[in-house]
């Protein structure tokens, strides 16, 4: 175990507790990074309204933000490290304000693009600060816990942004992005410990060149391209072959999230008893399975029913993924997490290239097709938690034993 991992600032050993003064800004700011990814989805008909654009323009508020946010997490983790955490995360916080001030005086949806884009740069320098620093003020026999509550928060900031904005854009839709500046300027004020490392104190680049590393990159981005991903047919599907309308399908995929933001900590408490190794097993394969027959439903009701479940399994396999990524590079956990969601966002941007053309000719086949991605994402998660494992025995302070 490292020693910066063993103890908190001025050297007391970390609380037990997972929820304190010193992690509550942490999960807040994993709450406001996919709040403000998702933001969007449910305004489109009032930006192209207010902009006199197409929904295929208006799109671009959404990929704008995606694209840059996925591209950076390559190295914003590693860049962060080396730049200080508290730093990086108060002056992306402000930036990120900033840029969100933009999107509400925009006068054209270009310039609101724009903005849009801005944010995701700056989000890709924020959640895997988040991550670190909360690795560094939670006892290790606790971190799996307090990974998941982390997760909870972010499911809930995805699951509530499309009602939220939706609600508020009765009124206005700029209104919205008031509360993310809002947030984003006072969890400036709270940004995760954690100093410059300059020259030889810098985190390394070579140590994420490993195998597990890697195991870890193709797990995620299959994960992500297969059942994490099945939101984009699940949507679809209830349209197309269920005749459910818009309004009955978000309540669906919001029960999905609800039920992911609802058993994180569940899941935490799981992945510190069980492992990594079996949580990582049970997770994936759970999922893959709950996802691969959703094409052969013929009831809205059950098809409800059965992806609740699988959204709860989501939380339980990206809380697995993130774990494993706190703890694989203990000399640069920033740098780990974010090469890992990097290839995550990109799994998710890929997924619907893949899937939506089989969607098209066989719904039962795209589901299949999602279910199957899911096992190369099960044999590589699980590979990665065994060497994991077996080095975090010896010198890495993890959940996994």
């Amino acid at each position: 175990m490292t020693t910066e991992a063993a103890t908190s600032e001025g050297g007391k050993p970390p609380p037990e507790r997972v929820l304190t003064n010193a992690t509550l800004p942490l999960y807040l700011g994993g709450f406001l990074g996919p709040f403000g990814t998702m933001v969007v989805i449910s305004i489109y008909p009032e930006l192209r309204d207010t902009f006199d654009a197409s929904t295929a323009a208006v799109n671009w508020s959404f990929s704008a933000y995606l694209i840059p946010f996925a591209l950076l997490l390559l190295v914003s983790g590693t860049l962060g490290e080396r730049w200080g955490r508290r730093r990086v995360t108060r002056t992306t916080y402000l930036v990120y304000a900033a840029a969100t001030v933009v999107c509400i005086a925009a006068p054209t949806l270009g310039l609101f693009v724009a903005a849009r884009a801005l944010q995701g740069v700056a989000n890709a320098f924020v959640t895997p600060m988040l991550l670190a620093g909360l690795t560094e003020v939670i006892a290790p026999r606790r971190l799996g816990r307090a990974i998941g509550v982390f997760s909870s928060f972010q499911a809930a900031g995805t699951a509530l942004a499309p009602f939220v904005a939706g609600l508020l854009a009765r009124a206005n839709w700029r209104l919205v992005f008031v509360v993310v500046a809002v947030v984003a300027l006072l969890l400036a004020s709270r940004p995760p410990e954690g100093d410059p490392r300059p020259a030889a104190a810098a985190p390394p680049i070579r140590p994420l060149l490993t195998v597990q590393m890697g195991l870890l990159w193709i797990a995620s981005f299959a994960a992500a391209a297969g059942p994490l991903g099945a939101a984009v047919i699940v949507g679809l599907f209830l349209r197309d072959e269920l005749d459910v309308g818009s309004a009955a399908g978000g309540a669906v995929l919001f029960l999905g999230g609800f039920a992911s933001m609802l058993l994180g900590p569940t899941w935490g408490r799981l992945l510190d008893q069980w492992g990594a190794v079996k949580a990582s097993a049970v997770s994936c394969l759970a999922l893959s399975a709950l996802v691969a027959p959703l094409g052969y439903f013929a009831s809205a009701g059950w098809f409800a029913v059965m992806w609740t479940i699988a959204g709860g399994f989501t939380g339980f396999l990206v809380i697995n993924l993130q774990n494993l990524s706190a703890v694989a590079v203990p000399d640069n956990r920033g740098g780990a997490l974010s090469s890992v969601m990097s290839f995550r966002f990109f799994g998710h941007a890929v997924g619907p290239l893949l899937w939506v053309p089989v969607f098209d000719r066989s719904p039962e086949a795209a589901f299949v097709g999602v279910g199957a991605l899911g096992l190369l994402a099960l044999v590589t998660l699980v590979g990665a938690a065994v060497r994991i494992t077996a080095v975090g025995a010896s010198d890495a302070p993890t959940t996994v034993s």
